[in-house]
C-alpha cells in the first residue's frame, strides 16, 4: 500500500506519481485529507444536483463546493489541520442536504465516524481509506486517466470561479459545471466516450469562466496598458505579496497605504502593475523576485513579510530566515503560517498583523535593476491590431509563438529561455503565467516598435490569447483559427493549466506542444486519443524544435 498517491502535477515522481511525499512538499497525510475532501464533494454535488433538478439548490454547497477544490490545486494548501475541519465542514453539510433529499441515497460512504476513529488511531486508517476512494480505487487505467483529466479541469475551473466570486462576478452555470464534473467522475456507469465528451464540455465553460474572469477584472480594475514595472526596491519596509487575488492586492495597499508601508508584487501577481487602478497607489513599489520556485533564495532578502494569497507556496527550508514572517489567506494554507480570515458581511480583509509585522522589519536589498514591460491583454493589443497586421502583411512578423503556462523546478525547463533566445527575429513570443520569467527579461528587442513579448498577465489571462487569436483570425478572414501563423509551445505545471487546454483544445487549436512533458496521469490510450484528435505533442531538443516549426 502507497503512503499516498498524487499525479497531478507535471512534476510528480518518475513522471507516474508520488507515493511517499509529494515533489511539491506535500506530506502523505495531507494528500490523503485531500483524496477524502474530494470524495466527500462528490457526494455532496449529487445531492445537490437532485435538489437542482427540484429548484431546491444550495448555494452554500455552490460557494463550498468551489472553495475546497481550490485548496485542493497543487502547492495551495498544506495545513493538515485545516483540511481536517473541511472535511468535517463537508460532512455536516451533506447531512444537512440530505435531509433535504431524504429519497437520495448518497454514493460517499465514509461516516464522519470514521474520520473521527482515524484521527483517534493511526495514520495507516487513513491511508486506507484514502487509497479505497483516491483516483487508484478506479481500476481501469483510462476511465481512471479520463476521470482526473475531468477533476483537475475542474479544479483550475474552481480557481478562476472564485476569483472572479471575490470580486462579485459569478456564473451559475459554471457552479453548475464544476458539480456535474464531480458527479460523472464518480459513476461507474459513465463510458470512456462520455467521459471525453465531458472533459470537451469543461473546456467550453473553461473558456466562459475565462471569460467571466477577464471581466471582472477588467470591470474593476480597467483593461492592461502598456506598463513598465520597477524591479527595484525603496528605501521603507514592504510586504511582498504572492498569487493570484487581486482584491486581496487591492485591500492591502489600501491599508499600508495608511501606514506608509510598501507593497511588492511577486511572481503571477505581477500582472496587477498593468491595471490602470492600481497606478493610484503610490506604495504599490514594483515587482520583486522572478517565478514561484525561487522563493525559497529571494524571501531570504526580502526581509519584511510575504503574503500568499494562493498557490504557489513552497514549504521553507529548516535553516530559512523568513518562515516566521510568511502569511495565509484565501484558499492558501501552511502549518504554522498566520492565516488572515476571509471577509465577514463583504468587509475587507483585515491586514493589520502583516502591516504591524511589516513595519518591524528593514527594507527589502535589491536584487535586480531596471524595469519590465507588460500589458498585453486582448484590449491593447486589439488597439495595435493595424500596426500588428501591417507587420505581419509586410513580413516583418512572419509567425507567433504562444508560449503560455507554468514555470517549475525542473532544469528541463531551461529549454524555454534557450528556445526563446534562438527564436528567429522576426518572431513575437505571446504568454501568460508565471512560464514568462523564463524569457521575459531576456533583451530580445521589438519589431517595428512591437516588443517580441507581449505579456497578456497571469494564467487565467490565457484568454487574452484566445481573444487576440479569434481577432486576428477575423482579421486576415480565415475560416480555421489553426490557418494563423501561430505555433503554441505551451509549458505546463498545475491545474489551471489544464483548464486552459482543455479550453484551447474546445476551441479547435491543434497541434499544441506541450512540456516539459506530458501529463503523467494520462494512460497510453487516452494520450493517443489527444494526439491524434488535436495533434498534440511534446518538446525535444530547441534546435530539432525550432527547425520543425520552421520557427
Amino acid at each position: 500500500m502507497n503512503a499516498m498517491f498524487c499525479s497531478q502535477c507535471q512534476e510528480t515522481a518518475l513522471g507516474k506519481g508520488c507515493t511517499l511525499r509529494g515533489v511539491c512538499g506535500k506530506p502523505s497525510d495531507v494528500s490523503n485529507l485531500q483524496d477524502l475532501l474530494i470524495y466527500s464533494l462528490k457526494g455532496i454535488s449529487k445531492i445537490n444536483k437532485c435538489l437542482k433538478e427540484k429548484n431546491q439548490g444550495s448555494r452554500e454547497a455552490d460557494l463550498f463546493v468551489m472553495n475546497s477544490l481550490f485548496m485542493t490545486i497543487t502547492n495551495a494548501n498544506f495545513d493538515k489541520e485545516r483540511f481536517v475541519r473541511t472535511i468535517e465542514e463537508s460532512l455536516q453539510l451533506r447531512e444537512e442536504l440530505k435531509k433535504r433529499a431524504p429519497q437520495f441515497c448518497s454514493t460517499c460512504q465514509f461516516s464522519k465516524e470514521a474520520l473521527l476513529n482515524w484521527k483517534a488511531d493511526s495514520e495507516e486508517e487513513m491511508e486506507k481509506l484514502a487509497e479505497s476512494v483516491g483516483i487508484l480505487s478506479t481500476e481501469n487505467e483510462d476511465i481512471r486517466a479520463l476521470r482526473q483529466l475531468l477533476v483537475l479541469g475542474t479544479k483550475g475551473m474552481a480557481a478562476y470561479c472564485e476569483h472572479a466570486y471575490n470580486l462579485g462576478y459569478e456564473n451559475q452555470m459554471v457552479f453548475d459545471e464544476m458539480q456535474r464534473n464531480l458527479v460523472i467522475a464518480s459513476d461507474d456507469s459513465v463510458s470512456a466516450d462520455e467521459l471525453f465528451q465531458a472533459v470537451l464540455n469543461c473546456g467550453k465553460v473553461g473558456v466562459e469562466t475565462m471569460q467571466l474572469l477577464d471581466k471582472a477584472n477588467t470591470e474593476t480594475f480597467g483593461n492592461p496598458e502598456i506598463t513598465n514595472v520597477n524591479l527595484g526596491v525603496g528605501n521603507r519596509p514592504g510586504i511582498l505579496i504572492s498569487g493570484h487575488d487581486l482584491k486581496d492586492l487591492d485591500e492591502l495597499l489600501q491599508q499600508a497605504e495608511k501606514e506608509n508601508i510598501d507593497v511588492y508584487t511577486h511572481s503571477e501577481m505581477l500582472p496587477a502593475h498593468y491595471y490602470p487602478y492600481f497606478k493610484k497607489y503610490k506604495n504599490l513599489r514594483g515587482n520583486y523576485g522572478n517565478a514561484w520556485h525561487l522563493q525559497t533564495k529571494e524571501f531570504e532578502t526580502f526581509y519584511g513579510p510575504v503574503l500568499f494569497t494562493t498557490n504557489c507556496i513552497v514549504p521553507p527550508k529548516s535553516d530559512c530566515t523568513y518562515a516566521d514572517r510568511v502569511y495565509t489567506t484565501g484558499a492558501a494554507g501552511f502549518h504554522g503560517f498566520p492565516h488572515i480570515p476571509d471577509r465577514i458581511d463583504e468587509q475587507p480583509k483585515d491586514f493589520s498583523a502583516i502591516i504591524e509585522h511589516a513595519k518591524q522589519c528593514q527594507p527589502p536589498k535589491a536584487i535586480e535593476e531596471g524595469s519590465i514591460v507588460g500589458g498585453f491583454a486582448h484590449n491593447q493589443v486589439i488597439q495595435l491590431a493595424d500596426k500588428v497586421i501591417e507587420a505581419v502583411k509586410s513580413g516583418a512578423i512572419r509567425k507567433f509563438v504562444v508560449m503560455a503556462g507554468c514555470d517549475g523546478r525542473m532544469k528541463s525547463r531551461e529549454y524555454y529561455t534557450e528556445f526563446a533566445r534562438q527564436l528567429s527575429p522576426d518572431t513575437v513570443i505571446l504568454t501568460a503565467g508565471c512560464a514568462k520569467y523564463r524569457y521575459n527579461k531576456l533583451q530580445l528587442g521589438d519589431i517595428n516598435g512591437i516588443p517580441r513579448v507581449l505579456d497578456a498577465g497571469q494564467c487565467n489571462d490565457s484568454y487574452s490569447l484566445i481573444a487576440i487569436a479569434t481577432a486576428l483570425q477575423k482579421a486576415f478572414g480565415l475560416s480555421d483559427i489553426n490557418e494563423l501563423p501561430i505555433v503554441y509551445n505551451i509549458a505546463w505545471y498545475e491545474q489551471k493549466a489544464v483548464i486552459v487546454l482543455l479550453a484551447l483544445l474546445y476551441l479547435g487549436v491543434k497541434n499544441i506542444h506541450l512540456g516539459p512533458t506530458l501529463p503523467g496521469f494520462l494512460s497510453p490510450n487516452i494520450a493517443k486519443v489527444l494526439v491524434d484528435s488535436f495533434g498534440i505533442g511534446t518538446i525535444g531538443t530547441v534546435e530539432d524544435d525550432i527547425k520543425q516549426w520552421n520557427l
